[in-house]
Protein backbone atom coordinates (compact mmCIF):
# COMPACT_ATOMS: atom_id res chain seq x y z
CA UNK A 1 0.00 0.00 0.00
CA UNK A 2 2.77 2.45 0.98
CA UNK A 3 4.64 1.75 -2.27
CA UNK A 4 1.47 2.46 -4.29
CA UNK A 5 1.04 5.84 -2.55
CA UNK A 6 4.67 6.78 -3.24
CA UNK A 7 4.35 5.67 -6.85
CA UNK A 8 1.13 7.69 -7.23
CA UNK A 9 2.86 10.75 -5.76
CA UNK A 10 5.72 10.41 -8.24
CA UNK A 11 3.25 10.15 -11.14
CA UNK A 12 1.42 13.26 -10.01
CA UNK A 13 4.71 15.10 -9.56
CA UNK A 14 5.73 14.02 -13.08
CA UNK A 15 2.45 15.31 -14.57
CA UNK A 16 2.77 18.51 -12.53
CA UNK A 17 6.17 19.20 -14.09
CA UNK A 18 4.97 18.23 -17.59
CA UNK A 19 1.92 20.50 -17.32
CA UNK A 20 3.87 23.53 -16.13
CA UNK A 21 6.52 22.99 -18.80
CA UNK A 22 3.75 22.89 -21.43
CA UNK A 23 2.28 26.04 -19.87
CA UNK A 24 5.75 27.58 -20.09
CA UNK A 25 6.05 26.77 -23.79
CA UNK A 26 2.60 28.25 -24.38
CA UNK A 27 3.65 31.34 -22.41
CA UNK A 28 6.75 31.82 -24.55
CA UNK A 29 4.54 31.60 -27.65
CA UNK A 30 2.22 34.23 -26.13
CA UNK A 31 5.20 36.52 -25.52
CA UNK A 32 6.47 36.09 -29.09
CA UNK A 33 3.02 36.68 -30.59
CA UNK A 34 2.46 39.63 -28.24
CA UNK A 35 5.71 41.30 -29.30
CA UNK A 36 5.04 40.49 -32.96
CA UNK A 37 1.55 42.00 -32.72
CA UNK A 38 3.04 45.43 -32.11
CA UNK A 39 4.58 45.30 -35.58
CA UNK A 40 1.80 43.68 -37.62
CA UNK A 41 -0.15 46.09 -39.80
CA UNK A 42 -3.84 45.93 -40.65
CA UNK A 43 -2.93 45.51 -44.34
CA UNK A 44 -0.85 42.44 -43.49
CA UNK A 45 -3.74 40.92 -41.51
CA UNK A 46 -6.17 41.51 -44.37
CA UNK A 47 -3.82 40.18 -47.08
CA UNK A 48 -2.95 37.10 -44.99
CA UNK A 49 -6.65 36.43 -44.36
CA UNK A 50 -7.43 36.74 -48.06
CA UNK A 51 -4.48 34.51 -48.95
CA UNK A 52 -5.74 31.68 -46.71
CA UNK A 53 -9.37 32.08 -47.72
CA UNK A 54 -8.98 32.64 -51.47
CA UNK A 55 -9.67 28.99 -52.32
CA UNK A 56 -12.83 28.91 -50.24
CA UNK A 57 -14.03 32.23 -51.66
CA UNK A 58 -13.36 31.06 -55.24
CA UNK A 59 -15.51 28.02 -54.54
CA UNK A 60 -18.26 29.95 -52.73
CA UNK A 61 -18.00 33.78 -52.69
CA UNK A 62 -20.85 33.95 -50.15
CA UNK A 63 -19.26 31.51 -47.67
CA UNK A 64 -20.38 32.73 -44.25
CA UNK A 65 -17.25 31.77 -42.28
CA UNK A 66 -14.77 33.10 -44.87
CA UNK A 67 -16.65 36.39 -45.12
CA UNK A 68 -16.82 36.60 -41.33
CA UNK A 69 -13.02 36.32 -41.07
CA UNK A 70 -12.59 38.96 -43.76
CA UNK A 71 -14.96 41.28 -41.89
CA UNK A 72 -13.03 40.72 -38.65
CA UNK A 73 -9.73 41.46 -40.42
CA UNK A 74 -11.19 44.65 -41.93
CA UNK A 75 -12.52 45.84 -38.57
CA UNK A 76 -9.35 45.43 -36.51
CA UNK A 77 -8.63 48.75 -34.85
CA UNK A 78 -5.29 50.06 -33.64
CA UNK A 79 -6.63 50.00 -30.07
CA UNK A 80 -7.65 46.35 -30.42
CA UNK A 81 -4.24 45.48 -31.83
CA UNK A 82 -2.42 47.13 -28.92
CA UNK A 83 -4.76 45.56 -26.37
CA UNK A 84 -4.19 42.12 -27.92
CA UNK A 85 -0.42 42.65 -27.94
CA UNK A 86 -0.32 43.97 -24.36
CA UNK A 87 -2.64 41.20 -23.13
CA UNK A 88 -0.55 38.40 -24.64
CA UNK A 89 2.75 39.93 -23.58
CA UNK A 90 1.70 40.59 -19.97
CA UNK A 91 -0.15 37.26 -19.68
CA UNK A 92 2.91 35.38 -20.96
CA UNK A 93 5.39 37.24 -18.75
CA UNK A 94 3.32 36.72 -15.59
CA UNK A 95 3.02 33.00 -16.31
CA UNK A 96 6.74 32.63 -17.08
CA UNK A 97 7.58 34.25 -13.72
CA UNK A 98 5.19 31.92 -11.88
CA UNK A 99 6.36 28.82 -13.75
CA UNK A 100 9.99 29.65 -13.02
CA UNK A 101 9.08 29.86 -9.33
CA UNK A 102 7.23 26.54 -9.47
CA UNK A 103 10.09 24.78 -11.23
CA UNK A 104 12.48 26.14 -8.59
CA UNK A 105 10.11 24.97 -5.83
CA UNK A 106 9.59 28.47 -4.40
CA UNK A 107 6.90 28.49 -1.71
CA UNK A 108 5.48 31.86 -2.84
CA UNK A 109 4.97 30.54 -6.39
CA UNK A 110 2.52 27.79 -5.40
CA UNK A 111 -0.12 29.95 -3.75
CA UNK A 112 0.40 32.85 -6.13
CA UNK A 113 0.04 30.53 -9.14
CA UNK A 114 -3.20 29.07 -7.78
CA UNK A 115 -4.66 32.56 -7.32
CA UNK A 116 -3.39 33.99 -10.62
CA UNK A 117 -4.37 30.97 -12.72
CA UNK A 118 -7.82 31.04 -11.09
CA UNK A 119 -8.19 34.70 -12.08
CA UNK A 120 -7.06 33.82 -15.61
CA UNK A 121 -9.71 31.08 -15.73
CA UNK A 122 -12.44 33.55 -14.73
CA UNK A 123 -11.34 35.96 -17.46
CA UNK A 124 -10.98 33.15 -20.04
CA UNK A 125 -14.50 31.93 -19.27
CA UNK A 126 -15.77 35.49 -19.71
CA UNK A 127 -14.01 35.63 -23.09
CA UNK A 128 -15.32 32.18 -24.01
CA UNK A 129 -18.93 33.23 -23.48
CA UNK A 130 -18.31 36.18 -25.80
CA UNK A 131 -16.39 34.28 -28.50
CA UNK A 132 -17.21 30.57 -28.02
CA UNK A 133 -13.61 29.75 -28.87
CA UNK A 134 -12.74 26.08 -28.38
CA UNK A 135 -9.10 27.14 -27.95
CA UNK A 136 -10.07 29.12 -24.83
CA UNK A 137 -11.76 26.03 -23.39
CA UNK A 138 -8.61 23.96 -23.99
CA UNK A 139 -6.38 26.58 -22.35
CA UNK A 140 -8.84 26.84 -19.45
CA UNK A 141 -8.86 23.05 -19.04
CA UNK A 142 -5.04 23.05 -18.90
CA UNK A 143 -5.15 25.82 -16.30
CA UNK A 144 -7.62 23.80 -14.20
CA UNK A 145 -5.37 20.75 -14.37
CA UNK A 146 -2.37 22.86 -13.40
CA UNK A 147 -4.26 24.35 -10.44
CA UNK A 148 -5.24 20.91 -9.12
CA UNK A 149 -1.73 19.54 -9.65
CA UNK A 150 -0.23 22.64 -7.99
CA UNK A 151 -2.48 22.19 -4.96
CA UNK A 152 -1.46 18.54 -4.72
CA UNK A 153 2.23 19.36 -5.19
CA UNK A 154 2.03 22.17 -2.63
CA UNK A 155 0.40 19.88 -0.04
CA UNK A 156 2.94 17.14 -0.73
CA UNK A 157 5.90 19.51 -0.46
CA UNK A 158 4.47 21.14 2.68
CA UNK A 159 3.68 17.82 4.41
CA UNK A 160 7.19 16.51 3.77
CA UNK A 161 8.96 19.79 4.64
CA UNK A 162 10.38 19.73 1.13
CA UNK A 163 10.52 23.52 0.89
CA UNK A 164 13.03 23.66 3.72
CA UNK A 165 15.01 20.65 2.45
CA UNK A 166 15.18 22.14 -1.03
CA UNK A 167 16.09 25.60 0.31
CA UNK A 168 19.16 24.17 2.12
CA UNK A 169 20.68 23.07 -1.21
CA UNK A 170 20.48 26.49 -2.84
CA UNK A 171 23.84 28.18 -3.23
CA UNK A 172 23.01 31.31 -5.25
CA UNK A 173 21.51 34.47 -3.74
CA UNK A 174 18.62 34.30 -6.22
CA UNK A 175 18.02 30.55 -5.55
Amino acid sequence: MQKNIISNGKNIHFWFRVSIILKGVYSVIEIIVGISSFFITKALVISTTLFFLQGELAEDPKDFIANYFIAVANNISVDAKYFFAFYLLSHGLIKILLIAGLLRKKLWAYLTSIIVFSLFIIYQLYLYFNTFSIWLLLVTALDLIIIFLTIYEYRYMKSHDMFMVYAKHITTPFG
